[in-house]
């Protein structure tokens, strides 16, 4: 596996594990980039403007990061169980592991780590990733996985998501990863709209594409969650079993969506019932401002154009005299 596979191979072979995605990496490093070049020129804000300004900053890039990550992360369902487990197939030797489980758009991961790490003259400690996403073929990822000849823990709960397990929830998996997948893309799309709106300081339609976007983030969990509802495969390991949840992605998603709600009802509402609060929020008095100070000026001018004729008639008595 290379770098633009999602991840670094810190070391080599089938026993690679790897720490993190570089792809949400990137991302990250990409929007705090841009957030630390606005909060540069910040100090040349004045006012309060700098503090709605930063806030209006600070949550449109979160919003953005959140909808684009969420799409590559692998923990939208995890679940975790410690079992005592053969290790390779066709041997008695059994040993203590942590054995994970973890459910994302494009695929899922399997963890097997030991407890300890070395156990039986190996270092336990596997990460494998089986793709189901455009492109990608689960099965056969599955049969390299059974030609490298990975733990047992690993492929038993691969297996379950096979097209020939008896399970059947393959197909549940990937529709709802892809429906899921392919709103977030929109949301995201729709976010792009909503600061481009907002920066032209057309704030009402700008609302209005973040409820969009809001209700665009409420319907991937709405497709992701629909394989809740249906039969569960037992993934037993021994006397206990492995039980999956909703992960910190789905949770995440499901803040973003709703707060990006709150913000577009707040921004309708103040529309309708408080526009100055609004274009004191969003910065757009400062025609007002200009125009005030515009005025409070008028009233020199009189005054300044009188002792411009005064300074010429003094220039033409002078220019008589000589």
């Amino acid at each position: 596996m290379t770098l633009w596979d999602g991840s670094y191979p810190f070391y080599p072979g089938a026993n690679a594990c790897f720490p993190f995605d570089t792809t949400r990496a990137v991302i990250v490093t990409v929007f705090l980039s841009v957030l630390l070049m606005f909060i540069i020129i910040l100090p040349g804000i004045r006012g309060r403007r700098r503090l709605f300004w930063f806030l209006r900053l600070v949550l449109g890039l979160f919003t953005g990061a959140v909808v684009l990550t969420v799409q590559f992360t692998r923990d939208w369902e995890t679940g975790w169980v410690q079992a005592n487990t053969s290790y390779k197939s066709f041997s008695h030797v059994q040993v203590n592991a942590d054995i994970g489980l973890h459910i994302g758009l494009a695929g899922v991961n399997v963890t097997l780590r030991g407890n300890p790490v070395n156990q039986i003259n190996e270092t336990i400690n596997y990460n494998e990733h089986f793709p189901w996403n455009f492109g990608a073929d689960y099965d056969r990822s599955y049969s390299e996985g059974l030609e490298k000849g990975l733990p047992s823990p690993i492929l038993y709960v691969a297996e379950k998501f096979s097209r020939q397990s008896p399970c059947a929830v393959h197909r549940q998996y990937r529709i709802a990863g892809h429906y899921a997948s392919l709103t977030l893309w929109l949301a995201f799309c729709t976010w792009l709209v909503s600061i481009l709106l907002f920066s032209m300081s057309i704030v009402l339609y700008g609302g209005h594409m973040l409820l969009l976007t809001a209700t665009l983030i409420l319907f991937s969990l709405l497709f992701f969650s629909t394989v809740r509802n249906s039969l569960k495969c037992p993934i037993q390991f021994g006397p206990v079993s492995l039980r999956t949840d909703y992960g910190e992605s789905f949770w995440l998603t499901l803040a973003t969506g709703l707060l990006c709600l709150l913000l577009g009802l707040g921004i309708i509402i103040l529309n309708s019932k408080q526009p100055e609060k609004l274009k004191l929020i969003f910065s757009l008095d400062k025609n007002r401002e200009e125009e005030v100070w515009g005025k409070s000026c008028l009233p020199a001018e009189p005054s300044c154009s009188a002792q411009d004729v005064l300074m010429g008639e003094l220039c033409q008595v002078t220019a008589t005299q000589l």
